[in-house]
């Protein structure tokens, strides 16, 4: 027989991504707790940062995203605490019609240390949202609102 392996469907609750492992040795994306929003990307290869170097990285792994998702990449908050070590591009996009390698954008903010990363390290976490299509529709005016023009810190004024 050939095709695909049948699998089991989707647990409810959940949304099938398919996936292709570029790199049969790595694990695939996992959550490390119930209840994680992000399930744990592991780092394809050995990467020194030198204090603000930045690198691409490749998690070997690329995956099909239903319509109507997409795959937010964000940085692992214990590598930005404890090292430093966050993304240049937070959060990354990966759009449902991506279908290339996943990659994390990394660099070592500390201005002293150098940070080394292990292939099969964690090295961020993807993050699943239903996203919505906007139509834009040009107006002379904005509607008012109470924050009005306000940004960049203006709340905590």
């Amino acid at each position: 027989m050939t095709g695909s392996p049948s699998v089991d469907p989707p647990a409810e609750g959940t949304t099938e991504v398919l996936l292709h492992r570029l790199d049969a040795e790595l694990p695939v994306p996992s959550y490390a707790h119930p209840g994680d929003a992000g399930a744990d990307l592991y780092s394809a290869e050995d990467v020194e940062l030198s204090p603000g170097e930045r690198a691409v990285v490749g998690t070997g792994i690329a995956i099909a995203l239903p319509e109507g998702y997409a795959a937010f990449v964000h940085p692992r908050s214990g590598l930005a605490a404890r090292h430093g070590v966050t993304m240049v591009n937070a959060p990354g996009t990966v759009d449902a019609g991506y279908r290339g390698e996943i990659k994390v954008t990394l660099i070592n903010t500390d201005a002293k240390e150098p940070f080394r990363l292990r292939r099969g390290d964690r090295v961020a976490q993807l993050v699943l949202q239903r996203v919505e299509r906007a139509a834009f529709r040009e107006v002379g005016d904005l509607p008012r609102s109470a924050r009005g023009a306000g940004g960049f810190g203006s709340t905590g004024r």
